[in-house]
């Protein structure tokens, strides 16, 4: 099959910038979506980041509604396996009991997509309903780190940053309800923002109210992709139990102009929990490359019962996922999730989630509040929070304990393992506030480590200034001359 373009040009290509060359008549949507399945092919065996390519999209981009005249004009674009549904297409949410799962419609956010002119044409990897830290099982699949295979990509949004990271596509679809966007955007070295609340609805089944802590997004390559997919498809539908809000300006032109000069504080001391010597050292080298850019920068913390928080995001996920692996059984009449078909630990969070009392999510609510308020507090003064994106490094693949294959007898044993290493991104969804993961340092086992910037809800504009004006700086090079050993141009 001869191809629109060398792998070598491929990549050199944005999201904004592939639109604009269709815009021009260099090269047609379906000749885009041709080449995204052709990377797909190359990569795939070694990292398994795609679970299905929409052959029929492939060969008719128009087919399931794709706008044309939309910003993105028919850019390639996947969707994790996992949050809004397309129109008769599977949804199997990384879960051999949802196998053969097949949706009815279109959620609001699929239809803002398909308008924005984002050609939806494949589903990626995630781990089972999304709740561990890695897609991986052998039952089902196991996603693999493009810059060393040996390592997990961690998750949930698995394989949309291995398909970014390793040049299939350059912008895709995400979810974040601990940093599922983030974490996997920082070990696979892309850009990764999870907004704050009330900017995507996840109309019609829920709202972000009613999800607490889980929000929709993307993960790109630059800067502008982000922006662009956010300008272009936020928004509430009809009925949101919430206002959804709208930054004066786009944020496609805002990250055209440098923020101020920012009170930037560094942080890796959450309560409990604490990074590797390695990343406190990236993470001051990051900050003095800050202050070079004009910003003040210190070591500061807000004043936050991190324990408490913690505990109560805890009994958040158990409650939540109880529910929804609740849901997910009554229509396929069954009253308990098999062990055959579901993962021991989901199981247990099923379990103790049934526990849950009106009053233990009472108590939560009240720490999700007192939490928020500390946050806001530290914001009065501070303008950005900056951490590593994990405290500890990449595991290999196999490391169960971060798994919802372990045969943890506790989920709450299980859980703690979890905050020892992804402490740093799950009170970004508690408080509702928006934070970036930014590909500006490295492991010692070679992988990209994620440096996160938090900010005050509704601030997400200034974290895409901030990210804009590194990129700049960088020359548009997050990696200089680095490239993942498994890459579509290789």
């Amino acid at each position: 099959m001869t191809l629109a373009m060398t792998w070598q040009e491929w990549v050199q290509h944005d999201a904004v910038a592939l639109a604009e060359r269709v815009r021009r008549g260099d090269v047609t949507s379906a000749e885009l979506a041709a080449q995204a399945a052709a990377g797909v092919a190359k990569i795939n065996p070694a990292v398994h980041a795609v679970v299905e390519v929409f052959d029929d999209v492939v060969a008719d981009p128009l087919k399931d509604g794709l706008n044309l005249d939309g910003p993105f004009a028919g850019v390639p674009f996947f969707m994790k396996d996992l949050g809004p549904t397309m129109k008769g297409r599977l949804q199997e949410m990384g879960s051999l009991m949802m196998r053969g799962n097949r949706a009815s419609a279109d959620t609001f956010l699929t239809s803002k997509m398909r308008q924005a002119g984002l050609n939806l044409m494949g589903r990626t990897t995630t781990p089972e309903f999304g709740v561990c830290s890695s897609a991986e099982n052998p039952a089902v699949y196991v996603t693999r780190n493009p810059w060393n295979p040996a390592y997990t990509s961690y998750g949930s949004s698995a394989g949309t940053a291995v398909a970014l990271a390793a040049g299939v596509l350059p912008l895709s679809h995400a979810t974040d309800g601990g940093g599922s966007i983030r974490i996997p955007a920082g070990t696979n070295g892309n850009i990764g923002l999870k907004p704050s609340r009330g900017v995507f609805s996840i109309a019609p089944a829920a709202s972000d109210l009613t999800g607490l802590v889980s929000t929709q997004g993307c993960q790109s390559r630059t800067v502008r992709d982000t922006a662009a997919f956010v300008d272009h498809c936020r928004g509430g539908a009809p009925g949101e139990f919430m206002p959804y809000w709208m930054p004066s300006e786009p944020y496609s032109r805002l990250i055209e102009r440098d923020p101020g000069r920012l009170r930037i504080a560094l942080s890796h001391e959450w309560g409990d929990f604490r990074a590797a010597p390695h990343f406190v050292a990236e993470l001051e080298r990051v900050g003095r490359f800050l202050e070079g850019l004009g910003h003040e920068v210190e070591w500061a913390l807000p004043e936050v019962d991190f324990r408490a928080a913690f505990e109560a995001q805890t009994t958040c996920y158990i409650s939540n996922f109880a529910q929804t692996i609740s849901n997910l059984l009554t229509p396929r009449g069954l009253v308990r999730p098999l062990p055959d078909l579901v993962e021991p630990i989901n199981i247990k969070i099923w379990e103790a989630g049934l526990k849950t009392s009106y009053a233990d999510r009472a108590r939560m609510q009240a720490v999700f509040n007192n939490t928020s308020r500390s946050f806001g507090r530290f914001f009065e003064d501070w303008d950005i929070i900056l951490t590593p994106i994990t405290a500890l490094p990449t595991p290999k693949i196999g490391t169960v304990e971060y798994l919802t294959t372990s045969d943890n007898s506790s989920v709450l044993d299980w859980f703690h393992h979890l905050w020892c290493n992804f402490a740093y991104t799950p009170l970004t969804n508690l408080c509702g506030m928006p934070g970036i993961s930014m590909p500006m340092a490295w492991q010692d086992n070679g992988l990209p480590l994620g440096i996160q910037a938090q900010a005050c809800q509704a601030n997400d504009g200034l974290l895409l200034q901030l990210a804009a004006q590194v990129e700049r700086a960088l020359g548009g090079q997050w990696h200089a001359d680095r490239v993942p050993q498994v890459h579509v141009s290789h």
